[in-house]
């Protein structure tokens, strides 16, 4: 494996993420901030508690979930579009670097964007709220594999978009609303029964739910199934990656 390609990638990657701090890392956490003052000072006044845990510390793990999800698709499918679109994508593909080293060294760098910036909107909730880590070692699991699994999900839509119109199309139509209707700032036991069934078809319910427990030991579903899912979308992922390079589909501009 050439390991000097794959770290000169990634620390391109990384490099154009400090260039653009405001946007990668300063803005996701104002935005966390203001959720915590509209939907801890005008939702948490109203429901004091979910499950024994107080509103605000209880949407921590929604929060950071969401955040980490749409970070993780926009730093990967920005990091392989913008290549195709200025052509500098020949450079790497006629270097000898297999497809399997590109991948590493870009949904690699998209990852770690995204999980350092789940970690400091964790920082940032615990100067709003208090917080507990019952199991720290299953949320750092749950995190790593979300963002890796959605950074590959990010690298596909990289791929797939033909403007930088599409680059928004998921992200914004599809999985902001599912993290939204997923149980991040709510229990889905306070649904009724229907909605509850419903619910359960939103992939990020699972996601949300595990990542949750290993906050405060509680979740919507069980700890075990969440972990299976999320090992099910990122082998899915993998799967239609691998597709993508057997095919060549789209690696050109």
């Amino acid at each position: 494996m050439n390991l000097h390609a794959i770290n000169a990638i990634y620390r391109f990657e990384m490099a154009r993420a400090r260039r653009t701090l405001t946007q990668s890392i300063i803005s996701p956490v104002i935005s966390t901030s203001l959720y915590f003052v509209v939907f801890g000072a005008a939702i948490g006044s109203r429901i004091p508690h979910v499950d024994g845990v107080s509103y605000g510390s209880f949407i921590v793990p929604g929060l950071i979930m969401l955040a980490l999800l749409t970070q993780s698709i926009a730093n990967a499918s920005f990091g392989i579009y913008f290549p195709r679109f200025t052509g500098t994508i020949y450079e790497v593909l006629s270097a000898p670097v297999s497809y399997l080293e590109i991948v590493i060294a870009y949904v690699g760098a998209a990852a770690t964007k995204s999980i350092i910036l789940g970690l400091i909107i964790l920082a940032t909730a615990a100067l709003f709220v208090p917080l507990t880590i019952q199991h720290p070692l299953w949320m750092l699991m749950f995190l790593v594999l979300t963002a890796v699994t959605f950074s590959l999900l990010g690298f596909i839509i990289g791929i797939w978009a033909d403007g930088f119109e599409k680059l928004q199309l998921v992200p914004m139509l599809i999985v902001t609303p599912l993290t939204f209707l997923g149980g991040s700032f709510y229990s889905i036991s306070m649904l009724p029964p229907f909605w509850q069934t419903v619910t359960l078809f939103n992939p990020v319910v699972y996601l949300v739910s595990g990542f949750r427990w290993s906050f405060y030991g509680i979740a919507d579903v069980s700890p075990a199934l969440s972990l299976g899912m999320t090992f099910f979308f990122l082998v899915a992922c993998i799967v239609i990656v691998g597709w993508i390079f057997r095919t060549g589909y789209r690696l050109k501009p």
